[in-house]
């Protein structure tokens, strides 16, 4: 896989959408749509959530930070 496809499988996995898989790497949507698909081959899965539920049970990439402040931020000088 190519480093653009593991940052537009970054972005399949968060959810992204074509368009905004397009904003965010500044590219059209029809390249998002084609490396979309060179992705889904080359997982051999068929859709973007197959894709997606691999490259978390793969750990591929780090999980979101936590919204919202931490416990101990919550309890200063506990």
């Amino acid at each position: 896989m190519t480093s653009r496809e593991r940052d537009v499988l970054r972005l399949v996995a968060a959810g992204s959408t074509n368009r905004k898989i397009a904003e965010e790497l500044f590219i059209s949507p029809k390249t998002a749509s084609v490396h979309v698909s060179n992705i889904l081959a080359k997982l051999g899965v068929t859709g973007r959530g197959e894709a997606a539920a691999l490259a978390h049970r793969l750990r591929l990439f780090a999980a979101p930070s936590p919204v919202g402040p931490r416990p101990e931020a919550a309890r200063p000088g506990v």
